[in-house]
């Protein structure tokens, strides 16, 4: 995703207890592993959080943490707090000029690089096959690691076939474990598929409760890509923390807003990678596994879709 600018949503702290996938009969993708990347307090119990396989045999974890404007002291508290509450899955980009601070906060939080999986993706100015080699070591440099677990072009813009060349020799070269895109469209995706060796491992879209993007799902679910959401909050926009809709599911199962739509994320087989700088709302966000959205629940859920983005400045 884009830079994100301030959200103009309310904070969801004004909603808690105020108180999900498309309609019953939409198909979920393949939910594999229950305690690949380690656990978390929830509660009073340890709460596993389950994973995805990619198309390569990849795990990946179904929750993760973004990292979008949180940078340089903030950015690497916020990651280190992040690691320590049992997110593994952690998702930053060249473009977000945070790549130094997530890589610090790594390092500060002394977990095993081995134990967590770390996404970067390349930015629109580096595109074609030298920019690409040369803005992944610089990637890799900030982070402080010499390797990437999922490395994805951010926007179909540019010398996309060049750069994807330059992916394909990075990851049969051992120095990315799983390769993808961002923002890409079904048509652009089919473009991509038609020159490419390796198939795309992910596509991280823009996807939510207002955009619940049926085609999409249901291309990438086809051509088995994994589906990833940026913002699955929508940036707080569309009021998203005081809907009516969403307090009453979130009452009925004693859950928060948040939560809902996060388990909705996850009842559809989506990623998602909710970014917060304060370690309640990072730990209250992990807490999606001890309940499930109903067959009303979805249904309740499905007329929310507005069927655009929530982002119009970002397209």
């Amino acid at each position: 995703m884009a830079k994100q600018p301030q959200s103009n949503g309310m904070n969801r702290r004004d909603f808690l207890r105020t108180g999900t996938a498309v309609a019953t009969s939409a198909m979920l993708l393949p939910l594999t592993g229950t305690s690949v990347f380690g656990a978390f307090a929830g509660g009073n119990a340890t709460v596993s959080i389950p994973a995805a396989r990619l198309n390569n045999g990849v795990m990946m974890p179904l929750l993760g943490f973004g990292t979008n404007t949180l940078t340089g002291d903030v950015g690497e508290r916020c990651v280190a707090d992040a690691i320590s509450v049992g997110y593994r899955l952690i998702d930053t980009a060249h473009v977000y000029g945070n790549e130094e601070a997530v890589g610090a906060g790594i390092k500060k939080s002394g977990i095993d690089r081995k134990e967590l999986f770390v996404t970067s993706k390349l930015w629109v100015d580096d595109s074609g096959y030298e920019g690409t080699k040369k803005a992944f070591q610089t990637s890799i440099d900030k982070l402080g690691t010499d390797y990437l677990d999922l490395y994805l072009i951010h926007r179909p813009r540019g010398d996309v076939k060049g750069t994807w060349k330059a992916f394909e020799e990075l990851y049969e070269a051992g120095k990315i474990k799983a390769i993808g895109v961002s923002n890409f469209e079904p048509d652009q995706l089919a473009e991509l598929l038609s020159y490419a060796k390796i198939k795309p491992a992910n596509n991280q879209i823009e996807t939510h409760v207002f955009f619940q993007e049926h085609v999409n799902y249901a291309s990438l679910k086809d051509r088995e890509i994994q589906m990833q959401a940026w913002s699955p909050f929508a940036a707080g926009r569309n009021g998203i923390f005081s809907n009516p809709t969403l307090a009453s599911i979130a009452k009925k199962h004693g859950k928060t807003i948040a939560q809902v739509c996060l388990r909705w994320h996850y009842q559809r087989g989506i990623v998602a990678i909710p970014r917060s700088s304060q370690k309640a709302h990072m730990i209250e966000n992990l807490n999606i596994f001890d309940f499930e959205l109903d067959a009303a629940d979805l249904q309740t859920i499905a007329p929310l879709d507005l069927n655009r983005t929530q982002f119009p400045e970002w397209s």
